[in-house]
């Protein structure tokens, strides 16, 4: 427009402006207007290099106020023309430095909100540009080593010695607590142990990092670095109590899917809470092993399982076992019966072995002297018990004597002596965490170990009011009541149960020789329940088949471990050990299925 134009569209804004004053219309209305008229000011001295005049001032409200007579005004008052003329020049500048003033105002809000909002646009594209603080890292498909392995650490060696150190490790999101917008908190989870986090949105910390960690699953894997401080609260929630990580970087892994099978809270809960609140349901619990087992009592449990069976191995090493690995399907059920699972082996039919008995004999009869097995063992037994597998490890072992089979038993005695000692020595702390959720008495045992004899054993349940024959095999009440009183005489939960009915054992076992209707046989209990069954073993040919035949067994599927004894055989004996029974025990577990990682049982297959 040129400046005449210009001028006029100036004063038509002027006169808008000036009546929505007048109309008294609010800031949020008039402040168009005033920019708008700014705006036309400002181009009309672009284009005249000029200021635009001042627009000629009507009359002020003060002026508006008096009353003047139309009949003096028309003849005017020549005394008082001056006056007016002064005062309506004076209200004219007044309103002029007001409208200034309010659109300079107006122009410095302006500015002000512009620079606000630049502010936000680049801190929104900082936010969304900060890839090395947080975010979802690309698949691990082993593209590259940067040595972050070797920077990790594990949660359960932080400690007050390491505060002000930067530290990383990867773990799980055990808990997410969002505390506003600007922080959260993690519980971040390594198997048994756990650390507090904290992420605060201030300084170099964007808020959008607070908001996309408070986003995170339950059960989420990340990676995660910061500066580890002294916990603002010690011996609150976590296993580490005196520290928690001030964390500025965190990166998924692996993201848990929002709903999960069951609630690591609800499956860890204990036995006082589950009265209170229920529990999770076995069969859910099995059917999602999987996260199952990741409460911290079940990690403790499985600890301690691999606890028993390296101090197990350990042991015998010491002693000079040598350890074998022997057939899991053969030719026909190992100790006779119909406890077996039958399968097809090509055009043949095979079963999977009860147990290595006969083939830790064999290789005692190869001149291996002491050996050993931790292997699978199968039984077909449809029993729905509390202490019952179709499928566990068994503990096998099996050695030369040299005339007497309490050569054995003292080796076994120690042996588990030497388990139960290394186990209170190195698993204190999961022995604690297994009691916040099952509260027992701590697992008591002698030094040596107590033995009883099987008739003096009768005598205490009959002096009980037990009814039971000498010679009658005991009952899973009748175990636990036995193992209740010897507990209450002896002080002790673990001892031997020696001489056994030759009757209600296996065929391979040999006769006392004072007495051939007993044996040397004995079994190993815990809190009132057999965890191992053992003996001397027959080693004279002519007896083995005959005591075969006494029970029965077809030569035809046991000939290769018959005939393995008329090329000379060592004396011998040993005994087998169910491995989930030693730890359910140990712990005072209510159900094997707890120490069994993934339970075979009658009813189950899966996972």
């Amino acid at each position: 427009m040129s400046g005449e134009e210009l001028l006029v569209a100036i004063t038509a804004a002027g006169a808008t402006l000036k009546q929505a004053k007048t109309e008294k219309k609010s800031k949020a209305e008039l402040q168009p207007l005033i920019e708008s008229l700014l705006g036309l000011k400002a181009e009309y001295k672009a284009a005249t290099g000029q200021d635009p005049p001042s627009a000629p001032k009507g009359p002020s409200k003060k002026d508006k106020k008096k009353k003047v007579e139309p009949e003096a005004a028309a003849a005017g008052d020549v005394a008082a023309a001056p006056a007016a003329a002064g005062d309506t020049e004076s209200s004219s500048k007044k309103a002029e430095k007001k409208a200034v003033k309010a659109a300079a105002k107006a122009e410095k809000q302006k500015q002000k909100d512009d620079r606000a909002a630049d502010l936000a646009a680049k801190r929104k594209a900082a936010e969304e540009s900060a890839t090395d603080m947080y975010g979802i890292l690309p698949r691990v498909q082993s593209q590259e080593r940067t040595g972050k392995a070797e920077r990790f650490v594990k949660i359960e060696t932080l400690d007050g010695a390491m505060v002000g150190q930067r530290v990383e490790f990867r773990a799980r999101v055990q808990k997410v607590i969002p505390a506003g917008s600007k922080m959260c908190f993690l519980h971040l989870r390594q198997r048994c142990a756990t650390v507090q986090a904290i992420v605060r949105a201030d300084g170099d910390i964007p808020a959008a990092m607070v908001k996309f960690v408070q986003r995170l699953t339950i059960e989420s894997i990340v990676d995660v670095s910061g500066l580890l401080v002294a916990a603002e609260i010690t011996g609150a929630w976590c296993t580490q109590k005196t520290v928690e990580l001030s964390f500025d970087k965190l990166f998924t892994v692996s993201a848990a899917v929002p709903q999960l099978p069951l609630q690591l809270d609800d499956a860890a809960r204990s036995e006082k809470m589950e009265k209170e609140m229920g529990k999770v349901n076995q069969d859910t619990s099995l059917d999602h092993r999987v996260v199952d087992v990741r409460t911290m009592a079940n990690q403790a449990i499985f600890k301690m399982q691999s606890g028993v069976c390296r101090f197990f191995r350990e042991f015998l090493h010491s002693q000079g076992f040598q350890e074998i690995h022997t057939p899991k399907m053969i030719s026909a059920a190992s100790e006779g019966g119909s406890e077996v699972f039958k399968l097809n082996y090509f055009k043949e039919s095979a079963f999977l072995a009860q147990s290595p008995q006969l083939y830790k004999q064999m290789t005692i009869n190869s001149d291996f002297d002491r050996v050993f097995e931790i292997g699978p063992v199968f039984r077909a037994e449809d029993s729905n018990t509390h202490r019952h597998l179709c499928e566990f490890t068994g503990l096998d072992l099996e050695m030369t004597i040299v005339e007497h089979y309490h050569e054995v038993l003292d080796m076994m005695d120690r042996l588990f002596v030497h388990i139960f000692t290394e186990l209170q020595a190195n698993y204190d702390k999961e022995i604690g965490l297994v009691n916040q959720q099952f509260e027992r008495e701590p697992f008591q045992f002698l030094v040596p170990s107590l033995r009883i004899d099987w008739q003096d054993g009768i005598k205490m349940l009959q002096e009980d009011g037990v009814e039971i024959g000498l010679f009658e095999d005991l009952s899973t009440t009748q175990e636990k009541r036995l193992g209740a009183l010897v507990k209450a005489k002896y002080s002790t939960d673990f001892y031997i149960l020696d001489k056994f009915p030759l009757h209600i054992r296996p065929f391979y076992t040999m006769p006392d020789p004072a007495n051939p209707e007993y044996s040397n046989s004995y079994d190993f209990m815990m809190r009132g329940e057999e965890i191992m069954s053992g003996a001397q073993r027959v080693h004279d040919p002519e007896l083995l088949r005959a005591r075969a035949r006494e029970h029965q067994v077809d030569f035809s599927t046991v000939q290769s471990y018959l005939d393995s004894f008329d090329y000379g055989a060592w004396p011998h004996g040993g005994g087998g050990v169910g491995m989930e029974r030693v730890v359910m025990l140990f712990l005072g577990l209510p159900n094997i299925r707890k120490t069994s990682l993934f339970p075979r049982d009658p009813k189950r297959l899966i996972p």
